[in-house]
């Protein structure tokens, strides 16, 4: 009989109760990890463990409700994920966001938000977390094509994502000397509450697939098997890595969804 290879391991998912936290939680569980998913509202939570569970039911599947962007919170689900078998070896901060405007239309507070949407509670749970891990942990956060593909009216976002990069980099660097991993996932664009709207527009989703090779979107699954990648034994030798999941839009542009096109 083969082990899962994950089997024995605890994760923490933040954002748990999204998209690609949801599919992320199901995809390392699959692979034999226990999973606590973490997120502001308990119902969502609910909802996300239910479906995980219809899918996996020997899953072992924890929720807590608590703000990704609290160290007060964030410290709280870190321990009880500790707790479930005195131990945590996977991280995978999800959370994160913008609003779409141009840049003349963009505020010191849009900026603000973005930082700590996608910057902060990646350190939170970075910072945190890693004490609680020992030789073989590994932290896996959600980058973003826009990185390194400059998004005309996502300004702040490309700004956010491409420190949490930087940040994750420098970590991996650091944390290197104690055997834990540090790297993220670039997903172009995928499925979820965030992109609901982008994807009701199929001229939107027209001028995407005009720039993606492989002419399809992402869907969270997709992100999940490379968060899973990253978390297994597969990927032991990778660290301070930041690779793209986007059906290969990397190799052209981010459409100017401001303009004509």
């Amino acid at each position: 009989m083969t082990t899962a290879p994950l089997a024995g391991k605890t994760a923490l998912v933040t954002g748990g109760s999204g998209s690609i936290g949801t599919a992320c939680a199901q995809a390392l569980a699959a692979d034999g990890a226990r999973v606590l998913i973490m997120g502001r509202r308990g119902e969502a939570l609910q909802a996300s463990r239910s479906k995980i569970m219809a899918a996996l039911p020997s899953a072992e599947i924890a929720i807590c409700a608590g703000d990704a962007g609290s160290e007060e919170d964030v410290g709280r689900a870190l321990q009880q994920a500790h707790s479930l078998a005195d131990r945590l070896d996977i991280l995978v901060p999800t959370v994160g966001g913008s609003g779409f405007a141009p840049f003349l239309s963009t505020s010191v507070a849009d900026l603000r938000r973005d930082l700590d949407l996608n910057i902060t509670t990646a350190f939170i749970a970075m910072r945190l977390g890693a004490p609680l891990m020992k030789a073989g942990g590994s932290i896996i956060c959600i980058s973003s094509t826009a990185a390194t593909l400059p998004f005309p009216a996502l300004s702040t976002y490309c700004a956010s994502k491409a420190g949490l990069e930087g940040l994750i980099r420098t970590v991996a660097d650091e944390l290197g000397a104690l055997g834990i991993r540090v790297n993220a996932v670039r997903p172009g664009l995928t499925r979820s509450e965030a992109t609901s709207d982008m994807f009701a527009d199929p001229a939107v989703i027209g001028r995407f697939l005009e720039q993606t090779p492989l002419k399809r979107t992402g869907e969270p699954e997709d992100i999940a098997a490379a968060v899973a990648y990253l978390a297994g034994p597969g990927s032991s030798w990778v660290t301070g890595q930041s690779f793209a999941v986007d059906g290969g839009q990397e190799l052209r542009r981010n459409p100017d969804l401001l303009g004509a096109g």
